[in-house]
């Protein structure tokens, strides 16, 4: 087994990170790391579960660590929570030290050795881990943001086609912003057109993960990406309106997102369909189509001339935790853990 921890464990994503990993078929979670606060203490006694699946009692006696070097040094992986400010040093001081870190904080996801990864999108970029590992021992692995893994993921069907200019309007879940990141009296009857640097973290993650590997190097994609976020009284689930600059019919996209597989299969968290196209006019709806695949499918839809299209699927699950552990599932078999 290869053990791994989840740094920032009793925040929203971290609840996640430790509902995916409790029962993992190949990942033994051993450390759960907090605040100064909740360290020493049980994990069952500290958490808050907020989440809509039963808390997970194998993990309830797990003693929480403080988030440090030290605490995580017996651990082959870690997956990490935290913010970013806070991630920036800590993640690059784990990897030093010699233990694989997947992250789901925005400091490295920009860096130039650091695989901005989403496993069925984009697996060759793993390689730069053997960039990194000219200069440590560890290594750090990040997945986009909430919003960019949807769209990316939608996307990647449509490689085959030429494109160059995307246009994307997006409707995210209040989850995205944490427990407590949107007031009830602020989202109640409301949209809030504004979720602060979004828009521009769309625009580069997007370019970086479709682009090509080379020479131990990314060179962006040929497109850009111009994007409007706003968050919405859901509780799970981004719904993107995408518009793309792409030579194909209706019908030649439509079959595209009917007809594309992942790059490859069985690995514990990928679902059977990582894009699923829905003929329904009205679909998909966060409410009905999240937890498709697990919560890691991510649902298309209303194809229509210009090229449009809707995209969705679950922020939490498929847009944070679940993608992180399912880039260390893949790393696992190419033999970076």
């Amino acid at each position: 087994m290869i053990n791994v921890g989840v740094l920032g464990a009793t925040g929203a994503v971290g609840q996640r990170f430790v509902q995916l990993l409790a029962n993992h078929p190949w990942f033994n979670l051993t450390t759960l790391t907090a605040s100064e606060r909740s360290a020493g203490k049980t994990y069952g006694s500290v958490v808050n579960w907020r989440l809509d699946s039963p808390f997970p009692e194998s993990v309830g006696e797990l003693v929480v660590s403080p988030t440090t070097v030290d605490a995580v040094k017996d651990c082959d992986i870690v997956f990490s929570a935290m913010p970013a400010d806070i991630a920036t040093k800590l993640e690059s001081d784990i990897a030093d030290a010699g233990v694989g870190v997947c992250s789901n904080a925005s400091s490295h996801r920009m860096t130039e050795d650091v695989p901005l990864m989403i496993a069925e999108v984009n697996p060759e970029h793993a390689a730069l881990i053997d960039v990194q590992r000219e200069k440590r021992d560890g290594f750090i692995v990040t997945n986009p943001n909430c919003s960019t893994i949807m769209l990316a993921t939608a996307l990647a069907p449509l490689r085959k086609f030429e494109f160059t200019n995307i246009n994307v309007a997006t409707m995210q879940a209040i989850s995205g912003a944490g427990f407590d990141g949107v007031p009830a009296f602020g989202i109640y009857d409301n949209v809030i057109p504004y979720i602060g640097g979004e828009e521009e973290k769309m625009a580069r993650e997007a370019n970086k993960i479709l682009g090509t590997f080379e020479n131990g190097k990314i060179t962006g994609a040929p497109f850009t990406v111009s994007a409007s976020c706003n968050r919405v009284p859901v509780i799970d689930g981004h719904t993107l309106n995408v518009w793309i600059d792409v030579k194909a019919s209706v019908d030649e996209v439509i079959d595209a997102f009917k007809t594309w597989e992942a790059p490859f299969k069985g690995l514990p968290t990928q679902p059977e369909k990582s894009v699923l196209y829905l003929d329904d006019d009205n679909r998909p709806q966060p409410r009905l189509d999240r937890n498709r695949g697990n919560g890691m499918t991510v649902s298309v839809g209303r194809v229509r001339e210009g090229i449009r299209f809707v995209a969705m699927g679950h922020n939490t699950i498929r847009g944070a935790a679940g993608a992180s552990v399912l880039n260390a599932e893949l790393l696992h078999t190419l033999k970076y853990i």
